[in-house]
């Protein structure tokens, strides 16, 4: 399931922060965007409903956490992504990216040992 930009905020705070109110989240938040309490409880009362969040019920503020994780979730934007922006090509994506963005030093060595690894699983 492809979350929307103000989900994938909430979910960043989750992720960051680990299980956490909807004050909580709203206060992370409101460092950045002015976002009302209420649209924020209503935002991650739709994820819940969706299965984006878990919540737990149990004392009288709720506390929600991330239902999916990180890493999948990042996966699952970058091959739609890939998908509808690029036709399905991973390479025209990261020249892309790499002719647009100037990488550190340290995310090229980090690229580099990623073909590597790609190359050595391929051979």
């Amino acid at each position: 399931m492809k979350p929307t930009d103000a989900e994938l905020e909430i979910l960043h705070v989750l992720w960051a922060n680990g299980p956490s109110t909807v004050r909580q989240v709203h206060e992370s938040l409101s460092q950045s965007r002015d976002i009302g309490y209420t649209t924020a409880l209503k935002l991650m009362q739709i994820m819940h409903e969706k299965g984006l969040l878990s919540r737990d019920a149990e004392s009288k503020s709720h506390t929600y956490t991330a239902a999916v994780s990180e890493e999948d979730t990042q996966r699952g934007l970058v091959d739609r992504f890939v998908e509808t922006a690029f036709k399905g090509s991973a390479s025209k994506l990261v020249m892309q990216v790499l002719g647009q963005h100037k990488a550190s030093q340290q995310e090229l060595e980090e690229i580099k040992q990623l073909l590597n690894q790609l190359n050595n699983e391929h051979n």
